[in-house]
């Protein structure tokens, strides 16, 4: 039998609820416990959930109303700031398309679908402690309350508190110098509706897909040398982040249309972009680490949602096949460390091409042809990732 009967979920942004859910199915009831006093509803920019993370929400029951909402993204294609196509990469055989939607939209339906499944979601409780000790462990929050559980699950972001209690010296995010704004505009850009677009512009980077009601999601990665926090952008007038993206875009093809046809209200500005460095401990005790609390790549790994929900269901399985706490925790930990470093890995090299000078981008709209044919496969660049699947059926040893 399950030695682990409760967990305490702290934080209920994405990998939260996803967590909760996955423990209910493996007989373990966790409560989410939010910081913020009301939902996190409208927060965040635009996201992919990639097919391994539409396999792995597939376990908890939460894949279809993912397909239903999001757009499906058969294809990606690479071009200039002049609108030339450098590469153009399929889908791969055999498994379903990524799906392209708001980060919140993402939140409200796994929200939703935690709470219709009897999850209990409280609001207004940050963490500030914890005591820890053989026979449980007990949360203890701002507000004066707290709450007992047999483990404690950090789903807590990028900031996490929970890593920090675990190790007073886990690494802070690290800055990647980059500006993260998205928007939609008024027009439909050239392409097609069912591909995703990065265009590597003379001066930024740009990514946009199409919209069912004629508009263009898009998203940009300005040079941006100092960390720059969500706060810190905001408190920039809208109209002078506007400002700032013609004159980037002035000379580019789709962006400048794109940022001409976009009201500076429908900005959002996200701060400069943030990974997390290899984080050395990913538990204490009875305290684990789940999704970005301890893997959190760069957004342009278009793996962040994904890899958070393939932790939550490993987690899962570990605590309902792993009696002893600390032995569950380490095979968690070896199940998942290799996979989410390899893609950090590969998310880094994609922001260094994000920062290229002209000179460095006139150069890779010459080679990129080239690459494409000779080494970039689709199977050989995306396939290891995207077809991770999780048999939740097969038991988990130490």
């Amino acid at each position: 039998m399950n030695a682990v009967r409760t967990a305490l979920v702290i934080g209920g942004g994405i990998a939260g609820p996803v967590t909760a859910l996955a423990l209910r199915k493996a007989g373990i009831e966790a409560t989410v416990y939010e910081a913020y006093a009301s939902s996190a509803d409208g927060i965040g920019g635009t996201l992919q959930v990639a097919p391994n993370g539409l396999d792995s929400l597939r376990i908890i029951g939460a894949d279809k109303a993912v397909r239903e909402v999001g757009l499906p993204m058969v294809r990606t294609v690479m071009a200039d700031g002049r609108g030339r196509r450098m590469a153009e990469f399929s889908g791969l055989t055999g498994l379903p398309p990524s799906r392209a939607m708001s980060r919140p939209e993402l939140y409200r339906i796994l929200h939703d679908h935690a709470v219709e499944a009897g999850i209990r979601i409280e609001h207004g409780r940050r963490l500030v402690g914890v005591d820890d000790t053989s026979t449980g462990i007990t949360a203890r929050f701002a507000d004066g309350t707290t709450a007992h559980g047999d483990v404690l699950v950090g789903a807590d972001g990028i900031r996490s508190t929970v890593r920090t209690l675990i190790d007073p010296g886990a690494p802070p995010p690290r800055h990647v110098p980059l500006l993260n704004i998205g928007a939609t505009a008024d027009i439909a850009a050239p392409g097609e509706p069912d591909a995703t677009y990065f265009v590597f512009g003379r001066r930024a980077f740009l990514g946009y897909w199409l919209q069912p009601d004629g508009r263009t999601a898009w998203y940009s990665n300005l040079p941006h040398p100092h960390p720059l926090s969500v706060a810190q952008a905001r408190a920039v007038p809208a109209a002078d982040w506007h400002a700032k993206l013609r004159e980037v875009y002035a000379d580019d093809v789709p962006g400048a249309d794109l940022v001409r046809h976009t009201r500076p209200d429908e900005l959002v500005v996200l701060g400069t972009v943030e990974m997390l460095p290899t984080v050395r401990r990913w538990h204490r005790g009875r305290m684990v680490l789940v999704g970005d609390s301890v893997h959190a790549p760069s957004p342009s790994s278009g793996q962040g949602a994904s890899l958070a929900t393939e932790s939550a269901i490993q987690l899962a399985r570990c605590l309902r096949d792993i009696a002893d706490v600390p032995a569950a925790f380490s095979a968690y930990e070896r199940l998942r460390r290799p996979r989410v470093e390899k893609v950090a890995a590969a998310a880094a090299r994609v922001n260094s091409s994000k920062g290229l000078g002209p000179v460095a981008k006139a150069m890779m709209s010459l080679l990129m042809p080239v690459a494409t044919r000779t080494f970039l496969k689709p199977e050989r660049t995306f396939g290891p990732v995207q077809r991770y699947r999780i048999d939740w059926d097969e038991k988990v040893t130490r």
